[in-house]
């Protein structure tokens, strides 16, 4: 569905030491993660062919589960504190919000026309959703349920990136640029970038930000300081999905053109590797350790999990149909 939108519109033991008494282990207080045995990380992917969203238990590489959400959802994101995960609906008009310990939707918000994405703030108090059609964007209150504000942005909003302070970034495809909104959600600026701009993340520390250029072939970085384009690098034929090394050294792009995941060095913006994957690559998520990287593929109905240090496919998971967005729970 995405690239069906680009090819129109632009056309995530130790050793016992003697004389040293062994710790004693308690069990882990009720309701709290055991250190021993940590909460299970997962990784959600919405199928836009499907009207469900799949979930995987990250560490085994297995599915867990399949919760029906509204109709076309595209992209996902991940709260913060792991307890929930928001689905863009295109086609419904509409956010659902799951509940991570139960999976299962738990609201159904009401937004502009055809939100492409679903990202929330850094504090987990909003959710920002890219409301393609309409041109702006939907601020959800993450308690109430509610829209609280609608900033509009440029033409065909696809993607969003937040940052600590609460500000965040939304890329234009109609009009090739990003818009800043202040922590008020108030819109501040528009940065050109290339042709087609889609995917975009940022860093931990939020001091850059990158945007996959799906028509120009390119990845524009952005320092969010001087709101300005500070590199473009080459990155394959069509990058659309972004996702970030833990330590930002390595930015993970789906050449959507290629079927491939791009392995790009940060600081010389250079390809470093290119990992065959499916058919039409085009969200990405980087595990919580950035041990691996999960890649979806749309036209294969697959999700590929990748060993970036190997920069080799562990494994090819069935999916729903078309997938496209992908985000994995912080723990």
């Amino acid at each position: 569905m995405a690239l069906g939108f680009v090819l129109t519109a632009m056309a995530c033991t130790s050793a016992a030491v003697p004389g040293v008494p062994s710790p004693v282990v308690k069990p882990a207080a009720k309701g709290a993660p055991n250190e021993a045995f940590p909460m299970r990380i997962v990784a959600y992917v919405a199928n836009s062919g499907a009207g469900t969203v799949s979930s995987f238990d990250v560490r085994l590489e297995r599915a867990v589960a399949t919760t029906p959400v509204g109709s076309g959802p595209t992209g996902v994101g991940a709260a913060p504190d792991g307890s929930h995960v928001y689905v863009a609906n295109g086609l419904s008009d509409s956010v659902t919000f799951i509940e991570t310990s139960s999976r299962k939707a738990v609201a159904t918000v009401p937004v502009g026309s055809y939100p492409f994405s679903a990202s929330p703030s850094r504090d987990g108090r909003w959710v920002l959703a890219a409301n393609w059609g309409s041109g702006n964007v939907s601020v959800i209150d993450t308690v109430s349920h509610k829209v609280i504000a609608t900033p509009a942005v440029g033409e065909l909003p696809h993607s969003i990136a937040t940052l600590p302070g609460g500000s965040a970034l939304v890329t234009n495809s109609g009009s090739n640029d990003v818009t800043v909104l202040s922590k008020g959600h108030e819109p501040l600026a528009r940065i050109p970038v290339g042709d087609f701009p889609s995917g975009i993340t940022a860093t931990a520390k939020g001091d850059r930000v990158y945007v996959a250029n799906t028509g120009a072939g390119s990845i524009s970085v952005i320092d969010p300081a001087t709101r300005k384009v500070t590199a473009t690098w080459p990155a394959g034929k069509a990058p659309l999905g972004l996702g970030l090394s833990p330590d930002g050294t390595r930015l993970y792009a789906a050449d959507s053109a290629a079927d491939t995941l791009l392995i790009i060095d940060t600081t010389t913006g250079d390809i470093l590797s290119r990992v065959p994957v499916g058919k039409t690559p085009q969200g990405v998520a980087v595990s919580p350790g950035g041990s691996r990287v999960w890649v979806t593929n749309e036209d294969s109905d697959t999700v590929s999990v990748i060993d970036p240090a190997l920069t080799k496919v562990r494994a090819t998971l069935p999916t729903g149909h078309q997938p496209e967005g992908i985000a994995i729970t912080p723990r």
